[in-house]
């Protein structure tokens, strides 16, 4: 058995533990990462690059389809499910291969492979061939689907998650996404525009992380219009056949369908990856979801010389969350017990389904849940010019402001150019603009965002009423 001294071990090399090694490395020489996995980070391999590749994929066939609409025909498109994924392969590959050589590019002593696990407070056992004894452990292990196992041990391979998919040699003939969450709409829409047969099922009627009443209804509308949906239904049988799977699910009004697949893709969430690190060995505590107590702003687990970033702590799972997560843990961990604190941005997150969706600062949840009183617009691209111009115009944008001080305070939208106006909106909450400051931005004519100004009116009435 080998044993190492170390002052930080980081468990995980992901997006946020390569970010906590650069940040660390920076104040001490003595540090170890140690990996089970590939190197290379989630989103490179299985989450945001390999996702994008396959709905800009369904982006262009979709583009074909609708080109009648502008007076332009063309024949339907033919899509050639083996070049699709190849395409996404490759690319895939190449994306996670910047992280793995950057990676292996560390020195050597600096590299362990392995699970690790926590034997007391500070020591952690690596597999059965080495025991790190650290004064500083920074957990980056990321997060992992969740899996019923009845269903896995009924479908075997005929289950399947977002993982699975970027591995496909050719795209399937139908997918049941059982989940209407992120991940489920866009894998949703990529592979039905991409002339797979799809069924979203969802035990309920929410429309990713949207909470609104009114973008939420019209992401609903839009939702059922655009894709084969099951909202509120409830899955009664899953069985594996010779064709795939059949299901057999109960619908919102009581009836009964039964349908055939030849996958049924789980994408119901994620949970952090800590139940195998024995964290009782290092004294520290669980609540009942079976997350330790975490200072959000120093990433600091509560009176211990542990940190926690990225999606391992499930807080904000994005890519430049995981990146600050890991900033903060690396150096926090290199100067413990000295830790202080480092500020989030404004919340930011998008949706690239179709239309997209964006959840900018405080969502309408959060501000009923905590009472905060705010102003509310909402604003149609039913009618909004650029909009129309383009086929576009659907979805809604709702704004919030603070009535005591005029600040903008977070926005919810599905829509066009949902990702730049998110954009525009979270530089405007990080720098505590105003209603009236965001107006007095110039906007150019025509575009999109000028439904934005349009909702920014609303809302500065809505301040004055």
């Amino acid at each position: 058995m080998k044993t190492l001294e170390t002052d930080i071990a980081i468990i995980g090399v992901g997006s946020a533990g390569m970010v906590a090694y650069k940040s660390a490395r920076k104040h001490t020489d003595r540090i170890v990462t140690i990996e089970s996995g590939p190197y290379g980070t989630t989103c490179a391999r299985v989450g945001c690059m390999p996702s994008k590749l396959l709905i800009a994929a369904g982006n262009a066939a979709r583009a074909v389809r609708q080109a009648s609409h502008f007076g332009v025909h063309a024949p339907a498109p033919r899509i050639d499910g083996v070049a699709v994924m190849q395409r996404v392969r490759e690319e895939r590959d190449r994306f996670a291969q910047f992280s793995v050589d950057e990676v292996e590019a560390w020195p050597p002593e600096h590299r362990l492979h392995g699970l690790a696990r926590f034997i007391a407070p500070g020591v952690l056992q690596i597999d059965d061939h080495t025991q790190v004894r650290a004064r500083t452990v920074v957990i980056a292990t990321g997060a992992s689907p969740v899996v019923p196992s009845e269903l896995k041990e009924a479908l075997g391979e005929r289950l399947i998650i977002n993982d699975d998919v970027f591995d496909w040699q050719d795209l399937p003939q139908s997918v049941a996404v059982m989940g209407s969450g992120v991940i489920g709409l866009e894998l949703a829409h990529a592979l039905h525009a991409l002339g797979v047969r799809v069924r979203l099922l969802s035990r309920n009627h929410k429309i990713g992380p949207l909470s609104d009443p009114d973008v939420l209804a019209s992401a609903q509308h839009i939702t059922a219009a655009e894709l084969p949906c099951a909202f509120n239904s409830q899955l009664e049988q899953a069985t594996r056949t010779e064709q795939g799977v059949q299901l057999h699910y109960t619908n919102e009004d009581g009836s009964s369908t039964t349908e055939t697949f030849d996958y049924l893709l789980m994408a119901t969430g994620r949970k952090p990856n800590l139940s195998g690190l024995n964290l009782a060995a290092a004294h520290v505590a669980l609540d009942e979801r079976g997350q330790p107590s975490i200072d959000t702003l120093t990433r600091q687990i509560k009176n211990q010389p542990i940190f926690i970033t990225g999606d391992a702590h499930s807080e904000r799972p994005v890519l430049h969350e995981a990146s600050d997560d890991g900033f903060a843990a690396g150096n926090n961990a290199a100067a413990w017990p000295d830790v202080r604190p480092y500020p989030l941005r404004a919340s930011l997150g998008i949706v690239f389904s179709k239309p997209q969706i964006a959840m900018v600062g405080k969502s309408h949840r959060q501000l009923q849940q905590n009472k905060q009183a705010f102003a509310r617009s909402t604003q149609s691209f039913a009618n909004q010019g650029r909009a129309r111009v383009d086929g576009n115009n659907s979805g809604m944008l709702a704004l919030y402001a603070d009535p005591s001080n005029g600040r903008f305070l977070g926005a919810e939208m599905i829509g066009p150019e949902a990702e730049h106006i998110a954009h525009l909106l979270a530089w405007a909450l990080q720098q505590e603009q105003t209603v009236a400051q965001m107006l007095a931005c110039p906007f150019y004519h025509p575009t999109v965002e000028e439904g934005l100004r349009s909702g920014l009116q609303r809302l500065r009435q809505a301040l004055k009423d």
